[in-house]
């Protein structure tokens, strides 16, 4: 089985000395998209309620990488504590460049077994987030040279297989979604680009470990797909993108890559159809059976 690929050459980096806000960097892939910006001489603000001992790890990886780190153990459903992490992050840094809006809860049950408060968790640590935080972040953004907001988030594919066995999961990634319409139109004068990345294939995280069958997180591709993804977003400018849905393989294809074959888990095992994405050719459907048996 590969081990995880090293990420792409950031070239003549345009992301240096820029200021990145990540939620839910602490793990998967937004560790992997704060080690890419970090690789390119970034800095980067973690936003994540993961424990102080995690926290510390990962901006320790960060600045071995080469960036620099502000790591605030904040709950993101917390308006308060983000807009004082927001504040000390450009007190330190000066400013803000990219918004990555990353952080989601998980939520694989059906309508008649989600409880209130799972309800409530998805749309916090999703929409109401991601909201929030381009509110609080816009002020600096809107000086910045080339800003851009990146919502982790799918296409709106609205057919009704998508909504069904996982309804607030799904309302919550397709709010974040709109979230993108919304703020690309609203934010287009001021010169914010903002787009939405998904994976055009599972990806190895821990959630797919703990919800879904092993064969799947063989089928998966690693983490740093979606980083390279994120960095060459990140790199265009509004005038390349704005208001739009894309997926990691098909922007790096923009990019000229054309072999995906060192991002696979195991490049033996045929890749695995995400949610919210229509089945390519040679890719295993995403089905019920495959995480519900895991749980």
């Amino acid at each position: 089985m590969a081990k995880q690929k090293n990420y792409l050459n950031c070239g003549t980096s345009k992301m240096k000395t820029k200021t990145i806000v990540i939620t839910g960097a602490s793990r998967g892939i937004g560790q992997a998209i704060a080690l890419k910006f970090a690789s390119c001489r970034s800095n980067i603000v973690i936003l994540t309620k993961d424990s102080p001992a995690t926290i510390n790890d990962v901006a320790d990886q960060l600045i071995e990488a080469g960036g620099q780190s502000l790591a605030f153990p904040v709950d993101v459903c917390n308006h308060v504590e983000l807009k004082k992490a927001i504040g000390e992050a450009v007190i330190l840094f000066g400013g803000i460049d990219v918004l990555i809006n990353n952080t989601s809860a998980t939520c694989f049950t059906d309508i008649l077994h989600t409880s209130p408060e799972q309800f409530d968790s998805v749309m916090s640590t999703s929409v109401r987030a991601a909201f929030l935080l381009a509110q609080l972040c816009y002020p600096y953004l809107h000086k910045a040279p080339n800003p851009h907001i990146i919502n982790i988030s799918p296409p709106l594919n609205m057919e009704t297989h998508w909504f069904k066995n996982h309804l607030a999961f799904s309302l919550g990634k397709y709010a974040m979604s709109m979230c993108t319409l919304g703020m690309s139109a609203e934010f287009q004068k001021a010169g914010i680009a903002v787009n939405s990345l998904w994976p055009q294939t599972t990806i190895a995280t821990q959630t797919i470990k703990d919800h879904f069958l092993p064969k799947v997180y063989k089928g998966s591709r690693w983490p740093s797909i979606m980083a390279d993804a994120s960095y060459e977003l990140a790199s265009g400018t509004i005038q390349d993108w704005t208001g739009q849905f894309f997926t990691d393989e098909a922007l790096l294809r923009k990019r000229g890559i054309v072999d995906f074959t060192s991002y696979a888990v195991d490049p033996n095992v045929p890749l695995i159809q995400p949610l919210f994405i229509p089945l390519e050719q040679d890719m295993v459907p995403i089905s019920r059976e495959l995480f519900l048996a895991a749980r």
